[in-house]
Order: C-alpha cells, then sequence, then structure tokens
C-alpha cells in the first residue's frame, strides 16, 4: 500500500511537470526602431561597425603578422 501511494504520487509529479509550459528563449535583434523614421542611421552605424572591425584587424595584423 505504502509502494503504491508512493508510486501514485510519483506519477502526478511527472505529469505536472510534464504539463508545465517550458520556457523558451525569444531572441530578437532590433535593428531598426519603427518610430525611427530616418533608416540611415541604422546603415550609418553598421557602416562605422564595419570599419572599426577593419581598423581592428588591419592593426593586429600588422603587429602580429
Amino acid at each position: 500500500m505504502r509502494n503504491r501511494r508512493a508510486a501514485m504520487v510519483l506519477a502526478l509529479v511527472l505529469v505536472a511537470t510534464l504539463a508545465m509550459r517550458h520556457p523558451s528563449a525569444d531572441l530578437r535583434i532590433q535593428l531598426h526602431d519603427p518610430r525611427d523614421l530616418t533608416p540611415h542611421r541604422v546603415q550609418a552605424a553598421l557602416d562605422v561597425g564595419v570599419m572599426a572591425v577593419s581598423v581592428l584587424v588591419t592593426w593586429t595584423s600588422r603587429r602580429f603578422g
């Protein structure tokens, strides 16, 4: 009787665990604010980022190359 009760409790815990909604990751990259009327700022920010990476790669290749 005691084993049956423990098995029932374990089964209920397992069913409750499976019934719960598992969290899901919601990864979004916001590249443009919909309220921004000048999307050229986004392009300019990306261009500056690419330029900065280019300069960094150029400097490190000269130093370590």
